[in-house]
This record gives C-alpha cells, sequence and structure tokens, in this order.
C-alpha cells in the first residue's frame, strides 16, 4: 500500500504556498498564489489550490497561518498583524470542506519544524528560529519538542518608543519594525527612490554599494539585539534565521552575531551558533504538512 500523502498549505502576508508533501519533506507537487486582501477571497484561494491537488493519494491537510492559534481549537486568535485573518475555526471549517483531518499552525512555528526535523536544526535538541519576511515570525525547539505557543518573535522590543510597527500591531519599537522585509523595503526607497525594495538592496550590497551595506549592517545589529534576548531566554545551541529576506545571508549574520556575543550572558553569547535557514521559501509548506502527518496520526 502506498504511504499516504498530506497537503501543505503555508499562508503568507504576500502569498500562498500550497503543495503535496510525503513524510520525508519532499514536496511532490506545488502551487503558488498571491494572498488576496479579504478573508472570503483568502479562503476561496486556499480551497482552489488545495482542490487542485487533492485526489485518493491525499489523508491529511495541514496549515500555517501567520497569526496566533489556540492550539486546543485551532481556531484564530485576534487579527492577523500582516494578513486578512480575523478570528476563525480553520480546523473545522477546512475539515468540513474537504473531509481530511486537519492540522492548524502558526506558520513560523511550521517553518521551525521543518527545519528542526529536515533542515540546519537537524539533530539539535534546543533551537530558536526567526522567519524574516513580510513581517518577523519564530519558533522554538525546546528539550526536544516543538514549542507551539505564540512565539511571536517579531514583537520583542528592541528599542524602547522606537519606530511603530506594522500592520495591525500598536506597538513600538519591536523587531519587525526593523528586521522584516517591509520595514527593510522602507529603508531602501528611503535610500534609493521609490522603485527600491530590500531584494534590491540586498543586490545593491552584492555589488558593493556602501550606502546599502551599511543600512543591511544596522539592520542585522538590531536582528542581533533581539537575538541575544532570545538566547538570554532560552540559551538554545542554534539559531535559525529564514524567510525571504535572509536572503542578505551575511551582510545581515555577520553583524547580529557579533551583537549576540555582546548581549548574550557567557557561556552562551560565545557557543550559541547563528545560521541561514537550509530549506528556504519551502519551510513553512513542509512544516505545515508535518502538522498534517500530526492530525492524520490523531485520527486513526
Amino acid at each position: 500500500m502506498a504511504e499516504p500523502l498530506v497537503i501543505g498549505v503555508d499562508v503568507g502576508g504576500t502569498k500562498i504556498a500550497v503543495g503535496l508533501v510525503d513524510a520525508g519533506g519532499t514536496v511532490r507537487e506545488r502551487r503558488e498564489l498571491q494572498t488576496p486582501a479579504s478573508q472570503a477571497a483568502l479562503f476561496e484561494a486556499i480551497d482552489g489550490g488545495v482542490a487542485d491537488l487533492v485526489d485518493d493519494s491525499v489523508a491529511a491537510l495541514g496549515i500555517g497561518v501567520p497569526t496566533r492559534i489556540d492550539r486546543e481549537t485551532g481556531r484564530t486568535v485576534g487579527s492577523a498583524v500582516n494578513t486578512p485573518l480575523a478570528e476563525v475555526d480553520l480546523d473545522d471549517r477546512f475539515r468540513e470542506r474537504f473531509g481530511l483531518p486537519v492540522g492548524v499552525v502558526n506558520d513560523a512555528n511550521a517553518a521551525t519544524f521543518a527545519e528542526w526535523r529536515f533542515g540546519a536544526g537537524a539533530g539539535t535538541r534546543s533551537m530558536v528560529m526567526l522567519t524574516l519576511g513580510t513581517g518577523v515570525g519564530g519558533g522554538f525547539v525546546l528539550g526536544g519538542s516543538l514549542y507551539r505557543g505564540w512565539a511571536e518573535i517579531g514583537h520583542i522590543v528592541v528599542e524602547h518608543d522606537g519606530p511603530p510597527c506594522q500592520g495591525t500591531c500598536t506597538g513600538r519599537g519591536h523587531l519587525e519594525a526593523f528586521a522584516s522585509g517591509t520595514a527593510v523595503s522602507a529603508l531602501a526607497r528611503e535610500a534609493f527612490g521609490p522603485k527600491a525594495d530590500a531584494r534590491s538592496l540586498v543586490e545593491l550590497a552584492e555589488d558593493g554599494d556602501e550606502c546599502a551595506v551599511g543600512i543591511l549592517r544596522e539592520v542585522g545589529r538590531k536582528l542581533g539585539s533581539g537575538i541575544g534576548s532570545l538566547v538570554n531566554l532560552f540559551d538554545p545551541e542554534l539559531v535559525v534565521v529564514g524567510g525571504g529576506f535572509s536572503a542578505a545571508g551575511d551582510f545581515i549574520l555577520e553583524p547580529a552575531r557579533e551583537v549576540v556575543r555582546r548581549e548574550a550572558l557567557a557561556p552562551a553569547g560565545d557557543r550559541v551558533r547563528v545560521v541561514r535557514a537550509k530549506l528556504g521559501a519551502g519551510a513553512g509548506l513542509v512544516g505545515a504538512a508535518l502538522v498534517g502527518y500530526e492530525a492524520l496520526a490523531a485520527a486513526r
């Protein structure tokens, strides 16, 4: 009998990835859609992407969403900061729609799960991950288990009364206001004009532009301040940085490592490794599928 497959759905602030994933983390097929501006249109887009892939080989569905999840009910909590999602029972909604077991997880927790199982964190028992995309997300593996709480890493304060956070967040000086792709695109436009964005800023840095390198270095230092606090809280073996803006690589990671060594209490600051994620943009999709496999096991 062929092994069951799971459809993973990774909902992001700008795009939705839907894929057919096996138990080894291999994505067999993949679709990518733009994230709509309303919740109804968002559900319609997910329904269409899943319907394109579902067949008799599919045994469950896993969904990663960029908002807080009630672990007991699978219901979203409050409004998502960067995505059109209000409070809704995703578990029930998609189980009724497709007649499959459904697992729901925060999108950054999903990426953390995948990187720990199959990527940069394989073999570790304690790991922190940050995802730098439209916003800043993250997750933790503590004592060999994925932490499934809120883990809103992007909303730790790195500058008191600093710049306003983005989306629906009312806070100021949060890490997301400095290190998300959205925030860096704003810095790029300020320095290089209205057509610039985070991607072009990295390209300029790669070409040796000193202004671009300086902007990325300062972003990296803010990132390091946030990581330093997380290291002091959890003393992880490894910190993994993923998401689309992780493409900046050592332009941000080297200054981040310098600040971590300063801010983290000894000996954690010297022994923790800060590395780039290995699974790239596919981590959230694979992690969502892993949660789908968990839902399948629980339903048996």
